[in-house]
């Protein structure tokens, strides 16, 4: 083989080699992405609990280190406890709005100082709100009803 035949079959190589050397940086520098699998729901099924077993020991022998028999456990008397007088809470009625083609009206209601807003039948810092209107409302809490005119 001549010197010049050589040369162009080793410049050829060459190309080859630093072409397929490019092709990689290339294809790394900007990969495709590849599509995403679909995901299938998964359906969360608790164990069913079962209640456990319990049991306690009686411990009624002798002590071995003292030699004394284990004093027999009195029922506490029960006391009679006076009513606690509830607590008075401060709830001013503020005012509702409600939607024009529905009956679910919203009540500003101020608990003790915080504003919130609320639904019928829905409970907040304690305080369930019964039922309402664009006058008064009325609310429970501590057992006890109270209606709540608004506020002027």
């Amino acid at each position: 083989m001549s010197k010049n035949v050589r040369t162009y079959v080793l410049l050829g190589l060459v190309l080859i080699i630093w072409g397929l050397i490019g092709y990689k940086v290339v294809k790394a520098l900007s990969p495709e992405e590849e599509p995403m699998p679909e995901l299938k729901p998964v359906v969360f099924s608790p164990k069913p609990t079962t209640k456990k077993d319990t049991f306690s020991l009686m411990a009624n022998y002798r002590d071995p280190f003292l030699g004394t028999l284990p004093k027999t456990e009195r029922k506490p008397i029960k006391k009679q406890v006076a009513k606690q007088l509830v607590q008075k809470r401060n709830i001013v009625y503020s005012g509702s709005v409600s939607q024009s083609n529905s009956g679910n009206s919203m009540f500003f209601v101020t608990i003790d100082g915080q504003q919130h807003i609320m639904s019928q039948k829905e409970e907040v810092d304690g305080v369930k709100l019964l039922s309402g209107n664009g006058e008064n409302i009325k609310v429970r809490y501590y057992g006890t009803t109270e209606t709540i005119s608004r506020a002027q």
